[in-house]
């Protein structure tokens, strides 16, 4: 079975530095945190329930060579709420099998 993390999960093109610790940054967020999340919230929302975005609107992270800024943000939590999905459905798929066997 595939690595459950996102950050493990292939990417569209190479990664940089960045790229990987945002994606184990979304790994990291609880899931009751993830609960009350609505991703069709405007910028200022999501940035308030993130909670660690910079007063000049950058998320704050550790050892990244760039900004995230909150369109690129936005985007790769897509990137991550589709992942979380998937397993999600792989995991049920699997004990359903497991069920049926």
């Amino acid at each position: 079975m595939p690595s459950p993390a996102f950050e493990d999960a292939p990417y569209a093109a190479p990664p940089d530095e960045t790229d990987v610790n945002l994606r184990a940054y979304f790994d990291a967020i609880s899931e009751s945190k993830l609960d009350r999340l609505d991703p069709e919230w405007d910028d200022t929302a999501l940035r308030e329930w993130d909670g660690n975005f910079r007063s000049d609107g950058s998320l704050m992270m550790v050892c990244c060579d760039r900004d995230v800024g909150i369109d690129e943000y936005r985007q790769v939590l897509r990137e991550f709420l589709a992942f979380r999905r998937s397993r999600q459905q792989q995991r049920g798929s699997i004990r359903n099998s497991v069920q049926e066997g």
